[in-house]
């Protein structure tokens, strides 16, 4: 690694030095470093555990433990100036005790990391999602990342072989160097190459996308679509014309038009609770905002005909909503029917009221 020198248009070489020359430690450096910034490791990682030992009949430990974007468990151990010969087997064998770890003990693991934070509020940030159900970790793949300065040849030899094996484990080379008494850190991913990292991703993307398709109805889907099944012959039984060309779907809501381009009710299914909504959504947040502010101008009036609505702008978000909604254990469907009366009476009530305040809206 060089510095630049501008004005003498030239480069100055850094002194490589080992972790122990510097006085770097594994436990209270090098891992809190990754820890503090895991996107060193070349993509968007979420810690969810340090020093984890929490394993029925061993007291094993190791370093780091995160999800990646897909849902996958990431086991990252680190060395320091030499990997040992020993460190694929422990990470290895860490991923199999992992293996076994259903969402709700990745939640516990969280948990106990983040203390008092909102995990849930975490994950989906971390996901890029915004209702809970719909959070995916499966935990069907565990992948390694391995962290040294270097790494020895028994260690680089058994992690190719694993890689032509399926397993999904990289090598990160980390340099410390210093340089007028600063200290830098250089990370880069050894094993495997780039080209070879392309082409493992391209394979792995295919097998998802296959076992997407042999895998296509998941439980959670199955049961969003018969209930949406039974909820919409239950509207054409009743004729509530709003819903009457709507199809059932796999997701958790379904939607129809208002009449107001920008505004759509919707039925809302998750798994603790349903809803029936007003959803604000222009694409635009500003005129999203507006649009809410002239219809709150008349809460009061609509809240007199209809009780306990919650208004939500959401200012920190593009689209805003008005919603009611009621707690149920939605995946038990000795609960539907009643589940089903409450969106349908309280959706036609809901449009009534609304509607008249909608069609005054101009922009």
């Amino acid at each position: 690694m060089y510095k630049i020198n501008k004005l003498e248009n030239s480069i100055t070489k850094l002194a490589e030095k080992t972790f122990k020359e510097l006085e770097f430690t594994e436990r209270k450096h090098l891992q809190e470093w990754i820890a503090k910034n895991p996107s060193c490791l070349g993509e968007d990682l979420l810690i969810i555990q340090k020093e984890f030992d929490d394993f029925d009949g061993t007291k094993e430990r190791f370093d780091l433990l995160a999800l990646d974007k897909e849902g996958n468990l990431v086991i990252i151990e680190n060395k320091l100036d030499d990997s040992g010969k020993d460190v694929t087997w422990q990470a290895v064998k860490y991923a199999s005790y992992c293996s076994t770890f259903s969402k709700s003990d990745i939640e516990r693991i969280y948990i106990e990391y983040i203390k008092n934070e909102n995990y849930k509020e975490k994950l989906c940030d971390f996901f890029g999602i915004e209702n809970y159900d719909d959070v995916k970790i499966e935990n069907q793949q565990q992948r390694i990342i391995l962290v040294a300065a270097n790494f020895r040849k028994e260690v680089t030899s058994a992690v190719l072989w694993l890689i032509n094996q399926g397993l999904y484990i990289q090598c990160f080379k980390v340099t410390p160097y210093e340089f007028n008494q600063e200290c830098f850190l250089n990370v880069e991913q050894i094993i495997p190459i780039k080209e070879a990292q392309d082409y493992i991703i391209k394979m792995a993307k295919k097998e998802q996308e296959q076992n997407l398709i042999n895998n296509s109805e998941k439980q959670r889907h199955i049961i969003r679509l018969n209930f949406w099944n039974k909820l919409l012959n239950k509207i054409k039984e009743e004729n509530f014309e709003l819903f009457s060309n709507i199809s059932p779907s796999k997701d958790n809501w379904i939607a129809a038009r208002s009449g107001f381009g920008f505004c759509q009710y919707g039925f809302i299914f998750n798994k603790d609770c349903v809803r029936i909504e007003l959803y604000i959504d222009s694409k635009d947040k500003d005129k999203n905002k507006i649009i809410f502010d002239k219809l709150k101008e008349n809460e009061k009036e609509i809240n007199n005909t209809f009780e306990n609505l919650i208004w939500e702008r959401l200012d920190e978000k593009r689209a805003c909503r008005i919603k009611f909604e009621k707690e149920y254990d939605s995946y038990d469907e000795t609960n539907w029917n009643e589940m089903i009366d409450f969106m349908i009476e309280n959706m036609k009530k809901f449009e009534i009221v609304m509607k008249p305040y909608i069609q005054k809206i101009k922009l």
